[in-house]
């Protein structure tokens, strides 16, 4: 899930959905077929190429995409043959088993069926109208396209891998059309008999042999090996910067989310491109990323200005910049602010070498605490709740949730109700501001509801949110002050 929320946070760009106004033909008959539980598995065993929306009614970005949606559904009707877009209403009860089927964990995600429903991959195209049906007609159509002359551009601006062949026959040439059928939504594909026609008229690739172009580092690599797994590994490697860019070019995007998407430690330097020392910072940032390029750590570098999600995503301030912050695949997080070129070197070693300190994004500590309902930030987590002596009843909430919003007056009259009971206390923690302990608390969506005992036993509330459903909860799973035990937990 957070791997979602970093991407959103980066790319708002893509959340820019506009509404567009249709013909009357149009509103009269919706083009975006409409599955459920009871006609999914027979409608898609009937195409060999259908696309699957998976969306929730109450969803903002669904609704921004439900115009954009339903007109590419439109026009691709009429493609020879026509493309079939449909959506499934995962919120429904009864759908939720094929939700959990697709392992969806967001709303909207889309999925390309191929072959049936045998072949599932995920769509990583534009989510407006005219990126979609671009998308999708590549997608549907052969997954490598043949250069036949000059006049087949190949734009040298993105990734695109090449196959040179004497033939279009042998292992060799199938083992790379089953590579462009397995990574076709994620690169584009074509190949050629002629290395000529290539990007800068390379006369001297003879095939048969895989060439991969890219806008970055070496600009281009020549694989050999035709394994298709092997080939696979060596394509996915090759297609991430040495250092990723992040600003405004949506041109990076494409690499920004595949740095998110690596299972590598994550560093980000965040500056100001138009600092005179940019260049400077650039240069010297570059030599690290080469220095452990291989050694489970991705690079990326962020415009300040391009990057405010970012620095609303981990807490960070602009006073900071210019700045480094890495991120593990256990959400440990550590940071270096105002840092200096120079410095970046021994920062990342001292980090590689455990000597960096974790840092915790925290709202600051309130002055005043005084309400029924208290509340907690990462900073008092440990000794307001893990720590104290109390049973404590936490809500895990967001400032925009429509549901915490109408859970804040019943958590309030629970509260007053234990105000003369010195070991209950009613607290909420804003998720969006605050680091959780992952592995302690499972926050999936807001608001989220968990009770600590006074001996530190820790269970999910799960009922229902009705004053006297939680007070009663509360009395039933509390521990008596009599019988309590000195026993504090630590994360």
């Amino acid at each position: 899930m957070a791997i979602r929320v970093w991407i959103s946070l980066f790319l708002c760009v893509y959340a820019l959905l506009g509404s567009l106004s249709y013909a009357s033909e149009s509103e009269e008959k919706e083009y975006v077929v409409t599955l459920d539980h009871s006609n999914f598995s027979d409608f898609v065993g009937k195409h060999k190429f259908i696309v699957v929306e998976f969306y929730a009614p109450w969803c903002g970005h669904c609704k921004k995409l439900a115009p954009e949606y339903e007109k590419a559904a439109q026009i691709l009707s009429q493609n020879d043959p026509p493309v079939i877009l449909a959506k499934v209403d995962a919120n429904e009860e009864q759908n939720k088993i094929l939700a959990s089927e697709f392992d969806i964990k967001g709303f909207p995600t889309i999925k390309i069926l191929r072959y049936g429903g045998s072949v599932i991959q995920d769509y990583k195209g534009p989510r407006e109208a005219d990126g979609i049906i671009s998308y999708l007609k590549k997608q549907s159509g052969p997954a490598s396209a043949e250069i036949k002359s000059a006049d087949d551009v190949i734009d040298v601006n993105k990734i695109i891998i090449v196959g040179v062949f004497p033939e279009f026959s042998g292992e060799k040439y199938e083992n790379f059309t089953a590579l462009a059928e397995r990574l076709r939504s994620d690169y584009e594909f074509a190949h050629t008999l002629d290395a000529k026609l290539l990007p800068r008229g390379d006369s001297s690739v003879s095939g048969p042999v895989v060439r991969l172009f890219k806008p970055f580092d070496e600009l281009f690599v020549d694989f050999q090996d035709f394994d298709v797994d092997t080939l696979a590994k060596l394509v996915e490697a090759a297609s991430i910067p040495t250092v990723t860019l992040f600003n405004k070019d949506p041109n990076n995007h494409p690499f920004v989310i595949k740095f998110f998407n690596s299972p590598n430690a994550k560093a980000m330097l965040f500056v100001n491109f138009n600092s005179d020392l940019i260049d400077t910072f650039k240069s010297k940032y570059h030599e690290v990323a080469e220095q452990y390029k291989g050694n489970d750590i991705s690079f990326l570098i962020g415009d300040v200005e391009a990057s405010q999600g970012a620095f609303q995503y981990f807490g960070l301030k602009e006073d900071q910049v210019p700045l480094i912050i890495i991120q593990t695949n256990d959400g440990e997080k550590y940071l270096k602010p105002n840092v200096e070129p120079d410095h970046i070197a021994s920062w990342v070693k001292d980090f590689k070498d455990g000597k960096a300190k974790p840092f915790k994004k925290s709202e600051p500590i309130p002055e005043v605490n005084s309400e029924p309902v208290k509340v907690v930030v990462a900073d008092t987590l440990q000794d307001m709740v893990f720590n104290s002596a109390k049973n404590v009843l936490l809500e895990f909430y967001a400032p925009w949730c429509g549901h915490c919003k109408q859970l804040a007056p019943i958590l309030d009259e629970v509260a007053v109700s234990f105000e003369s009971d010195a070991d209950v206390m009613i607290a909420k923690i804003d998720a969006t501001a605050n680091d959780i302990p992952q592995g302690t608390f499972d926050v999936q969506g807001y608001p989220t509801l968990y009770f600590k005992t006074a001996s530190g036993k820790i269970s999910q509330y799960e009922g229902d949110r009705t004053k006297e459903d939680i007070i009663d909860f509360i009395h039933k799973n509390r521990d008596k002050a009599a019988d309590q035990g000195s026993r504090k937990e630590e994360l």
